[in-house]
């Protein structure tokens, strides 16, 4: 996987993988290339609680999001305080909640990993695993996660042996060695896909356990093909075309492992904007600005939730930024010009 054009590459990885693997639950599987009036890019609180109102204004919506257990809500395991949620329960099933009530208007949700966009001019593109979506309005509501500090040769070698998601690229590592990074729920149920393809699976976890439902740990541990290392970092990944192999260190020693491949799932807390190739206007943090509608400097395109950095970040805030930019996107769309209050 010699050097090319990312986004043609990246794109190309899509058709190919979706004739040989459907998407996973919820996804959609099949090259997409379908008009919507909304495109949302992330499907935590923010993104899905913009799916519900946007879809129940009767705007053709569709939201992209790599994995529900991706994103700082989904990795949650006690919410308390959610407004009218009395009992405790995991961030995951709030997730859910909010995503079937925005499934309940219209909304779809598809499995995919967002590559790049085009978003000047009235219709606007988004390119990712399972397609070019174009649409009146996008919002970007990817979050906060991401990573500032990559290590040695893990931009060097994106798209030739470095991924950062096992239902796009898993597929072109049949029969071969990889590593897993991580040992979050998100890269557990990565490793878990992957199995399904390679001949060897090293998961490289920082701490002493994996962080996943002990029945999907269970399945890992007595899979023959994995190899678990705990205690162990990422420090480079090596190779000349492509990668050859990852320098890891823990315990006070080194090594190197042969390896084809490597999966990244690290935590971060940076805005996950790298797909937007600066097209938006950001902070010197990287957050995305936006006026008091959640709309950008671009017009149609708004950005909601973490990613702008907001005063407090909670998943009610998030879900506030939601509403605001549904109902301001719905303004934008029908060409009003005040926002229509909706009190059914």
């Amino acid at each position: 996987m010699g050097v090319r054009d990312p986004i043609t590459h990246h794109l190309n990885r899509g058709r190919t993988l979706l004739n040989l693997s459907s998407l996973g639950s919820g996804g959609e599987a099949g090259f997409e290339e379908r008009v919507h009036d909304v495109i949302i890019i992330g499907g935590g609180p923010a993104g899905a609680t913009a799916a519900l109102y946007a879809s129940r204004s009767n705007l053709k919506t569709v939201v992209l999001d790599k994995s529900a257990v991706a994103g700082a809500l989904g990795v949650t395991s006690r919410i308390a305080n959610y407004p009218g949620v009395p009992t405790v329960m995991t961030g995951l099933r709030l997730l859910q909640t909010m995503r079937d009530q925005a499934v309940s208007f219209g909304a779809k949700f598809i499995d995919a990993l967002v590559f790049s966009t085009a978003l000047q001019g009235d219709t606007k593109e988004v390119h990712g695993s399972t397609g070019v979506y174009r649409g009146k309005v996008v919002m970007i509501a990817t979050g906060k996660m991401g990573r500032k500090n990559k290590v040695a040769g893990e931009h060097e070698f994106l798209g030739r042996g470095v991924s950062y998601c096992a239902t796009c690229d898993a597929a072109f590592f049949q029969d071969q060695t990889v590593a897993a990074i991580g040992s979050s729920e998100e890269a557990v149920e990565e490793a878990l896909f992957l199995t399904q393809f390679v001949r060897k699976l090293y998961i490289i976890a920082p701490g002493e356990r994996l962080h996943a439902e002990p029945e999907q740990v269970k399945r890992l541990e007595e899979d023959s093909k994995v190899e678990l290392r705990k205690h162990q970092a990422l420090r480079a990944v090596v190779g000349e075309d492509t990668v050859t192999g990852v320098r890891l260190s823990g315990q006070g020693a080194e090594e190197t492992l042969s390896v084809d491949g490597v999966f990244i799932y690290l935590p971060g807390n940076m805005p996950i904007i790298d797909f937007l190739d600066g097209a938006l206007e950001t902070t010197e943090h990287g957050c995305i600005k936006t006026d008091r509608e959640r709309a950008t400097n671009v017009p149609g395109v708004y950005a909601i939730g973490d990613v702008t950095c907001s005063y407090i970040q909670q998943a009610v805030v998030a879900a506030a930024d939601g509403v605001i930019a549904a109902m301001s996107a719905e303004k934008y769309i029908r060409g009003r010009t005040k926002v229509r209050s909706d009190w059914a």
